[in-house]
């Protein structure tokens, strides 16, 4: 069954069709564009019109432009508008109309993407679930995901994010959710906003969009929380909240952190709740919770739920673990490698240090014969005039009396590697190409190493160094 056909999509955006077509899919990217799909040609950083000869030569059934591009020929489809994106905003906006889905949007500081597939895989068997790739959050990634929802979806489940104010709202009324989370409001993309208070206005303005009677499941812990709370109210939604305190709804009250694994008890509406995801750290155990809290807001069943959280493990850089074993460079054994190398603001960091700082090592083997606890740490961006201090201010984070060496990585970095006590400090590089070469002499088989910071610092490339000198260990024989 095609996703869009011409007609279709003539009358959703008031394109003109050079020619009739179907198609399966929608791409904005040559390199993962499948056969049959809809070439949508947007402007970044280059022109999408450039790629179009090569979208049909790669398989694509049509393209969205505003004009033939050169080098296409006469009787290849084409859906010609006056400007992509907004075409593209109403694909989206005529998929979520033909569909009886119920819909889910996820938003927060700290979280999004991860909490996203924590939703995907609780509801994952209690329905056709369409679900946003990767972290397609912004002003082509929410409308590009409903564009690409089949008609007969039953669970959507949206990732909302924003840069500056006034992004969150305008996306979240084009989804139309009936259920929305804010997973937490911390210090991220702070450079845009007076205080954290501001960020928390437009994390809650995702209630803007809520369909009449929804829901909004919301962080309970926050110092702000009680700006959700209003955000709520004003567009008359019911509030859930979720986390560990006393007032919050849906209420963890012990969190387990051992053996690749977070288990936590708690009560949901006084009902009491035993939870598990595969892998360690009290955050994801908190996320879990609001996921249990949103999919029963959907209408799913709560028990089979817990059982798809309960095989939940994160997104790669996103907090995955994995064990490493070196074929040079290091005399034997393994290291275990926590890779969280996609984002980083001080509260998401500090949840990685502690999950670092609870982590077991193993003595006996490579050169030390210790094994250590090490953070390789990147730059925190966009975090504004306070940047330096907030980096210097991670060296009183409460799991730093636990981690045996942190290694910094950026011009910000420098502030908290000065910072760091002698017996702490290990290498400052001004950038991640100077430290991957050397990244196995910075660790030792037996160590535990964090590999964290935000996506434009780079350290995702000590991550695939390490990866390039050893090689993974099966699940079996890591469970052995």
């Amino acid at each position: 069954m095609a996703l869009w056909t011409s007609d279709e999509a003539i009358a959703a955006t008031g394109g003109e069709a050079s020619h009739p077509f179907e198609v399966g899919g929608v791409s904005i990217d040559t390199r993962t564009l499948a056969p049959g799909d809809l070439f949508v040609a947007l402007k970044a950083e280059r022109d999408g019109h450039e790629f179009v000869a090569n979208a049909f030569k790669a398989g694509a059934a049509a393209a969205l432009v505003t004009h033939r591009p050169e080098g296409v020929a006469d009787d290849a489809p084409l859906l010609v508008v006056p400007e992509v994106l907004a075409a593209l905003e109403d694909l989206g906006r005529a998929a979520r109309a033909r569909t009886n889905a119920r819909v889910a949007a996820i938003t927060g500081s700290v979280g999004k993407t991860s909490t996203k597939e924590m939703l995907r895989a609780a509801l994952t068997g209690q329905g056709r679930v369409h679900a946003a790739e990767a972290s397609y959050n912004n002003h082509w990634g929410v409308p590009l995901t409903l564009a690409r929802m089949p008609a007969e979806t039953d669970y959507a489940v949206l990732e909302i994010g924003m840069n500056h104010p006034g992004e969150i709202a305008p996306l979240a009324k084009l989804a139309r959710p009936h259920v929305v989370m804010v997973t937490t409001v911390a210090a991220a993309h702070l450079e845009a906003f007076e205080n954290i208070d501001g960020i928390a206005v437009e994390k809650g303005s995702i209630c803007d969009g809520l369909e009449p009677g929804g829901t909004a499941v919301l962080n309970g812990d926050l110092p702000n929380s009680h700006i959700l709370l209003e955000a709520a109210s004003r567009n008359d939604a019911e509030a859930i909240t979720f986390g560990t305190s006393a007032t919050c709804h849906h209420r963890l009250t012990d969190i387990r952190v051992a053996g690749h694994a977070t288990v936590a008890q708690g009560r949901a509406w006084r009902t009491p709740v035993l939870l598990k995801v595969q892998t360690e750290g009290r955050h994801f155990a908190v996320n879990a919770m609001g996921c249990l809290a949103v999919a029963t807001a959907l209408g799913a069943d709560r028990a089979r739920s817990l059982l798809g959280l309960g095989e939940w493990t994160p997104p790669p850089g996103r907090g995955t673990r994995e064990k490493l074993v070196f074929d040079d460079g290091i005399d034997s054994g393994a290291i275990d490698l926590i890779d969280d190398a996609f984002n980083s603001n001080p509260t998401s960091l500090s949840a990685a240090l502690a999950v670092l700082a609870g982590a077991e090592t193993h003595d006996g083997q490579g050169r030390i014969g210790k094994g250590r606890r090490i953070a390789i740490l990147g730059d925190m961006l966009e975090l504004g005039p306070q940047e330096a201090a907030l980096h210097a201010g991670m060296a009183r984070d409460p799991a730093m009396a636990r981690i045996d060496t942190v290694h910094c990585v950026g011009p910000r970095m420098r502030a908290l590697w000065e910072a760091l006590p002698d017996a702490k400090r290990g290498r400052w590089a001004a950038s991640a190409d100077e430290v991957a070469p050397d990244a196995t002499r910075l660790v030792d088989a037996g160590d535990v190493v964090l590999i964290k910071g935000s996506k434009g610092s780079y350290v995702s490339r000590v991550v695939d160094a390490l990866r390039k000198l050893g090689h993974r260990l099966p699940t079996d024989a890591e469970e052995a």
